[in-house]
């Protein structure tokens, strides 16, 4: 199965369609937050590792943020809404460039997890089809 990054202009909004919920019944929450866990770590090293947290104990705290809305958009516990409010990401994320290279940076770090994940193509799907639309929206910065 080819995860493949679609295309957007900037500024594009497409329609965010929630992955499957069958997703965090199979992998549980240790499983999303080891996900997150795992981007995080090869976000790190990558070209925008920049945009992260330098501190480690900044950096946990951020992937933790991040585990509990992919928890929360799963239809897991709303712990994201309960430690940090509504998620309002495309504001939250504005004070960090994020460019289309790094929004394919991002995707392509997921690229390399996902098929690890042991899930069916259909759900495999769902989430990559989630994070491709919802990753547009994180974009603010023309290249």
């Amino acid at each position: 199965m080819k995860l493949e990054i679609k295309e957007y202009q900037f500024g594009e909004r497409p329609q965010v369609t929630r992955p499957d919920r069958e997703i965090l019944t199979i992998l549980g929450e240790e499983g999303i937050r080891k996900l997150v866990d795992d981007h995080y770590n090869l976000l790190r090293e990558s070209e925008i590792g920049a945009l992260f947290p330098p501190d480690d104990k900044e950096f946990e705290a951020a992937k933790l943020r991040s585990s509990d809305f992919f928890i929360q958009i799963l239809g897991g516990p709303q712990y994201f809404n309960q430690n940090r409010g509504e998620p309002m990401l495309v504001r939250r994320h504005k004070p960090f460039k994020i460019t289309t290279e790094g929004r394919k940076i991002w995707l392509e770090c997921y690229q390399k997890l996902l098929p690890e994940l042991g899930l069916s193509d259909e759900l495999l799907m769902s989430y990559w089809d989630y994070l491709n639309v919802f990753s547009t929206w994180m974009v603010n910065t023309e290249e």
